[in-house]
């Protein structure tokens, strides 16, 4: 279903409008804006950029995630695991690739990096508090519900 236009800017003639692989893919896939391969080592991390600027609507966020294709290829994800474009940026959207591997892996130009999903999001009205209401669960953290 299609919300909203999205407003999109290409800073490089070479760059590429995201594309959705079907019908009903959720995420739209980022393309990298290269002048040639670039080489990703072990344990390194490489800002990739795409050329674009986005205009996302009040309300909405941009979600960058990693392709499951390319994590599961070849190692690589986003760094900072997800990446958060919010509605008042205008820079370019650029992905922090981090190689997870333990080999040397290329990124070619125009490959497909990642992927974006654009989403409502709300703001909480933060309310500081001496209690909180009590739940069966309670603080119980990770693994407490089994």
């Amino acid at each position: 279903m299609l919300v909203n236009e999205l407003k999109i800017k290409k800073l490089d003639e070479r760059a590429t409008i995201p594309t959705y692989g079907t019908v009903d893919a959720a995420a739209a896939d980022l393309y990298a804006l290269l002048d040639n391969e670039t080489t990703i080592n072990p344990g390194e991390m490489v800002m990739i950029g795409t050329g674009l600027a986005m205009e996302i609507p009040k309300g909405y966020v941009g979600l960058i995630y990693a392709r499951s294709s390319l994590g599961s290829k070849k190692g690589l994800a986003p760094a900072n695991k997800v990446g958060v474009i919010d509605a008042d940026y205008r820079g370019e959207v650029k992905v922090p690739l981090y190689n997870h591997s333990k080999e040397p892996q290329t990124v070619s130009p125009n490959e497909r990096i990642a992927q974006i999903i654009f989403t409502p999001y709300l703001k909480a009205d933060f309310k500081e508090v001496d209690t909180l209401d009590e739940t069966i669960r309670g603080a119980g953290g990770f693994g407490s519900t089994n």
